[in-house]
């Protein structure tokens, strides 16, 4: 292993019950159910295409991106209870300086930078690839080829943390080994 990516959301930062309250509130004025275990299904995927699944599914009319934007206004009242994933991060501690490291996180530059802002890490990392640097979400593999791109490491030589099937699924066809955080957390 030369090179280790990190997902953000559920992976350093202990976001995603916040993301779920955020959904909730969003969505119930639209009628739209977000079932827990389909939350977690659609981990790593954008706001806007997640809405648009859900709008789809449930046959409700709606512009997804207007709703992605409130879902995003709901998460940011949220933001100031987030808090790191310790084993995690102390990963991320442990290598810090030693291997190059990055960030791919399906969710967008302003949270992520203030989501590490929050847990202390900002400063950690030598790329930071967000969903509106790649024209596609996990499962897909782009996000985290743009970010081995980005520290200059052979895809095949990197290490990804994810705690999510998308995630882990995208690390896959990225020809990466990966770490499922979730058998991490104490």
């Amino acid at each position: 292993m030369d090179a280790l990516i990190f997902d953000c959301d559920g992976t350093l930062a202990d976001t995603m019950p916040t993301h779920y309250i955020s959904w909730l509130e969003t969505l119930a004025p639209y009628g739209i159910a977000f079932p827990e275990d389909r939350f977690w299904a659609l981990g790593g995927w954008t706001a806007e295409a997640i809405v648009t699944v859900l709008a789809r599914e449930q046959g409700v009319d709606l512009d997804p991106a207007r709703v992605a934007v409130e879902k995003d206004r709901s998460y940011a009242r949220h933001l100031p209870g987030v808090r790191p994933i310790p084993e995690v991060v102390g990963v991320a501690l442990a290598y810090r300086g030693r291997l190059p490291m990055a960030v791919a996180t399906g969710g967008t530059r302003v949270f992520c930078e203030q989501i590490l802002q929050r847990i202390g890490v900002a400063d950690w990392f030598d790329a930071v690839v967000c969903a509106e640097d790649v024209p596609t979400c996990k499962p897909e593999p782009e996000i985290f080829l743009e970010a081995a791109r980005r520290i200059d490491a052979d895809p095949a030589r990197c290490r990804v943390y994810e705690d999510t099937e998308p995630g882990i699924e995208a690390a896959r066809r990225a020809g990466m080994s990966w770490v499922d955080v979730r058998t991490l957390r104490t």
